[in-house]
């Protein structure tokens, strides 16, 4: 599987409506569901919590707890369903996780990490992989990053997605934990270098394809196996248009705004036709056209008319409007000038 980009889990963001629109605008990015807890997966209602549609391929389901052998049954159900990857999360430092012991607390517990590898990685013949931080609290982190990735490839897991910041679980909120910890590039470039046999991607404050490129560079004598991006490639979408051809290599045209549209349109429609209200997938959308001509009648028009009843891609279709309208119009007073 080519790691050379993928798209952050995250949080009441990336389920399987924004996970189709991104499959839109590129055909090769590594997508993430959002973490879904173990118990959940065991003894919940599995067609909505895991349930895609067969467009997102490949796709990763990432799980979130401590036991292996409830992590072992979750991943084999996982992999049922198809998933490409089955991650595990030890990473995300909300309290809620950290009352359930997983996520970044997990940092703490190296072999407890390891053991719950083990157990997915004999559980599927899919992909194993671990998304950490570099430490939490007053861990240090030039032994806490290299004690859970060699706890965990000592029980044959090869792939590691690395947060390169801390996570500060005692004052700091799920929010500030993605901006206040400072991130540590070059801590991850140096596991990478140490361990060259391992996979490792690079993911935190990543805001751009141009900076997504500069990691990649292996001008220093390192050469990462890929870049995650988070809430860039949510609030600015269009970006991921460009990622097949500068990020892989891929020979296709770049895909714009409207050719995104138009290819997430089938989905929609038939979700709609299965009773999903617009604003679940829309919602997803808003950023799409950000820093063009209408990009906030585009927004408006999405937010606010997809909520009635009954609203369907007639909406879409106004939103788009907007936009090439005041395209248009831009245009017009170019010439005129």
């Amino acid at each position: 599987m080519n790691r050379r980009l993928s798209i952050a889990p995250m949080m009441d963001w990336t389920d399987r409506h924004c996970r189709a629109f991104h499959r839109a605008l590129t055909a090769k990015a590594l997508l993430y569901t959002e973490m879904v807890t173990a118990p959940a997966v065991v003894h919940g209602d599995r067609d909505r919590l895991l349930g895609f549609d067969a467009v997102e391929h490949p796709v990763a389901l990432q799980l979130g707890g401590s036991d292996p052998v409830q992590l072992a049954e979750a991943a084999r159900i996982g992999e049922a369903f198809g998933y490409d990857e089955i991650n595990l999360n030890v990473g995300c430092p909300s309290d809620r996780v950290q009352s359930g012991r997983f996520g970044a607390c997990l940092m703490r517990e190296p072999e407890l990490v390891a053991d719950c590898m083990a157990a997915i990685r004999e559980a599927v013949s899919v992909p194993a992989t671990v998304k950490c931080r570099i430490g939490v609290d007053d861990q240090d982190p030039q032994v806490s990053l290299f004690a859970t990735v060699d706890a965990c490839a000592a029980v044959g897991i090869e792939v590691f997605i690395v947060h390169a910041r801390m996570a500060w679980l005692k004052g700091l909120s799920p929010k500030e934990n993605r901006d206040v910890p400072p991130l540590d590039y070059a801590l991850v470039r140096r596991l990478k270098r140490e361990r060259p046999h391992l996979s490792v991607s690079i993911n935190g404050g990543i805001a751009s394809l141009d900076a997504a490129e500069a990691h990649l560079d292996a001008s220093d004598g390192v050469q990462l196996d890929g870049v995650m991006l988070g809430r860039a490639a949510y609030h600015e979408p269009a970006l991921l248009g460009q990622a097949d051809r500068r990020l892989f290599g891929a020979t296709t045209p770049d895909v714009d705004a409207y050719a995104a549209i138009d290819r997430y349109r089938p989905y929609m429609a038939a979700r709609l036709a299965e009773g999903v209200h617009l604003p679940a997938m829309t919602r997803h959308m808003l950023g799409l056209m950000h820093g063009r001509p209408g990009a906030r009648a585009f927004r408006r028009i999405l937010t606010v008319e997809s909520i009635p009843p009954g609203a369907g891609l007639e909406v879409v279709d106004r939103a788009v409007d907007a936009v090439r309208e005041a395209e248009a119009r831009l245009e017009m007073r170019g010439e005129a000038a």
